[in-house]
């Protein structure tokens, strides 16, 4: 008979930490909703004799993402409007760790690196809202994975 996942080893979303290191600077996130950063290939397509269809070849990648925060920071407002008035661009990195105690698997800490704020909302008001929240998007030029989930004790 297989084993199976146990849904206890899930990780739930609410067991973690994040922090982000900018200007040599480390805060911790407490305000953070949701972090999702995306790595997607870049491909170039080509045609080779005998074969009709459109192959495809990896050729790079991009980093983009997205942060649903609480609006109760200024610093990636401070970040944008450091930009708008100066010039001045800021990269920095996140730290990302999953851990949920109720799972068998161990916890993952991953760093994103490079991280550049892409759109940042600058003043908010929201009659309808019971938590003001604001989406920031950003891209990214590398990453690390520092801990690794292990593998699930499989129920029977």
């Amino acid at each position: 008979m297989p084993g199976f996942m146990e849904f206890k080893d899930s990780i739930s979303g609410q067991e973690g930490r994040a922090y982000a290191t900018i200007n040599g600077r480390i805060e911790e996130m407490f305000y953070l909703k949701k972090f999702e950063a995306d790595v997607e290939k870049v491909k170039t397509e080509g045609k080779t004799l005998g074969k009709r269809g459109t192959q495809h070849k990896a050729n790079g990648w991009k980093g983009t993402g997205s942060m649903t925060i609480y609006y109760v920071t200024t610093m990636f407002r401070q970040l944008m409007l450091e930009y708008m008035k100066t010039g001045k661009d800021t990269y920095f990195d996140v730290q990302i760790t999953n851990e949920d105690p109720a799972s068998t698997i161990g916890k993952q800490t991953t760093v994103i690196k490079g991280i550049n704020l892409d759109k940042v909302t600058m003043a908010l008001l929201d009659v309808d809202a019971e938590a003001l929240e604001e989406e920031v998007s950003f891209t990214f030029h590398d990453a690390d994975i520092l801990d690794q989930f292990g593998k699930p004790v499989l129920g029977q």
